[in-house]
């Protein structure tokens, strides 16, 4: 087991990395920027080393003061939380090449899950079902059409190296297919750096779901079910659940299977989630992401393991938690990422928190590094904490959710509470009858399309 990991991350992660560390006996070293020095996750460490100011490139992003913080220190592994450096393949072999534990996959498999249309070809050749479209990037128009007639139209233009919705778009018709192309490009070139597109075929009302896995990287691997991710606003997800209020036990089995196989096939190390999208009782693969998900605490309320203490315990060369037949689907779980932002415009509102009042009660847990007088800064993502319910039944769980949603206070700052306030009361929400457009039909003041 290590002895000592540095937590390369800030926020509500950061602190859910820490508080595992401890269970296990490791010791903690939190890093910060100069914004971040009050930190909760500062506070509570073991030990803690400014490595920048506030812009990301020159803090969390910035390797050398990593570097240099687990040499001060003595730290011997490095966890990377999500977001920042936790699928950057380079910073897990520089981390190896200094002796030091990088607590995630094998470097070779996020570099290969990272590049879209390799992922795409990896999957279909392990045997996962994916999305029909391109074998590899479109290199020209003439191209793209002819895939876009064969697979039929609309079609979906996606970054090669994208992720979070930004060089994404869709051509409805042949004649929008240009413009998206050279949108989806351009865009692509100046958050990636890379303008390679290709085509998928775009679904009509589909379901997002995804899968988590655990392998012990000797070819062990099982998965622990789906969380539901449908409803989303520009591709961000808003509110997770599982199981799937769609999926049925037959269905879960086989792609979860087919998931572990795969993962056995590659063997894979720590934890992933391959996601997909769900129509008409298919599943169309879409891409694997290497890390721990934020909304990973789903399924911890649903299977009853602790998927960040599992994966420092594996990255140490630990066996897998249970066999496969061992895990089970235990009630159902939601979670609600409030944001601190304007629950109409979603314009970010940083500020300071002059009260919070989290809710409490059985089933109910908040993920979360605020507290009152709190300053929220304006450099990072606006994510105040995250709440999740669990309940005997998917019925429960909502009218837990609702009460909590009214007992929690977060005052001085905007956030997305009001949102899930009415969410929560909507019908389609109620019978689980929504898709990955559903909220931005919603947002739009239109009536939203039923899934059904």
């Amino acid at each position: 087991m290590f002895d000592k990991i540095l937590i390369a991350n800030r926020g509500e992660i950061a602190l859910r990395v820490l508080r595992a560390c401890k269970e296990l006996g490791i010791s903690t070293v939190a890093v910060h920027s100069t914004a971040d020095a009050d930190a909760m996750h500062v506070r509570l460490a073991d030990e803690s080393v400014c490595i920048g100011p506030p812009p990301s490139k020159d803090s969390y992003l910035n390797i050398p003061a990593l570097l240099a913080a687990c040499e001060i220190t003595g730290a011997d592994a490095v966890h990377p939380g999500y977001g920042f450096l936790s699928e950057n393949a380079r910073f897990a072999e520089i981390l190896a090449d200094h002796n030091l534990g990088f607590i995630g996959p094998k470097a070779e498999h996020i570099r290969l899950m990272g590049d879209k249309i390799e992922a795409k070809k990896t999957a279909k050749r392990l045997g996962i079902p994916v999305v029909p479209g391109s074998d590899g990037a479109v290199t020209s128009e003439a191209d793209a059409l002819a895939i876009g007639r064969e697979i039929g139209f609309p079609v979906l233009v996606k970054a090669a190296a994208g992720g979070g919705g930004r060089g994404m778009k869709v051509a409805h018709t042949e004649a929008d297919l240009a413009l998206a192309l050279s949108t989806a490009a351009n865009e692509a070139r100046s958050a990636f750096g890379d303008a390679s597109v290709y085509l998928e075929k775009y679904l009509q009302k589909p379901r997002h779901i995804e899968i988590q896995i655990l392998g012990d990287g000797r070819g062990g691997a099982i998965h622990l079910g789906e969380r539901d991710c449908s409803l989303q606003r520009r591709h961000q997800k808003v509110w997770e659940e599982g199981p799937s209020p769609v999926l049925a036990a037959a269905a879960r089995a086989r792609i979860g299977e087919t998931c572990a196989k795969a993962m056995r096939d590659m063997k894979y190390l720590g934890v992933g989630t391959i996601e997909f999208l769900y129509e008409d009782g298919e599943f169309y693969f879409i891409e694997m992401n290497t890390r721990i998900q934020v909304e990973h605490p789903v399924t911890e309320s649903i299977t009853d393991i602790d998927l960040v203490l599992e994966q420092i315990r594996i990255a140490a060369g630990g066996e897998l938690p249970a066999k496969q037949s061992d895990i089970a689907i235990i009630g159902h779980a939601i979670e609600c990422r409030i944001n601190a932002e304007n629950p109409q415009t979603f314009r970010p509102s940083p500020g300071r928190i002059t009260q919070f009042h989290p809710p409490g009660g059985l089933g109910v847990r908040i993920d979360s590094a605020v507290y009152q007088g709190y300053v929220i800064p304006p450099y990072y993502d606006s994510l105040v904490g995250k709440l999740i319910v669990h309940g005997k039944t998917r019925g429960e769980c909502l009218m837990r959710l609702r009460r909590a949603l009214d007992e929690m206070v977060v005052d001085g700052i905007e956030t997305t509470l009001p949102l899930f306030r009415a969410l929560v009361r909507e019908p389609d929400i109620i019978e689980g009858d929504y898709h990955i457009h559903w909220l931005e039909q919603y947002l739009a003041g239109q009536p939203p399309d039923a899934a059904k």
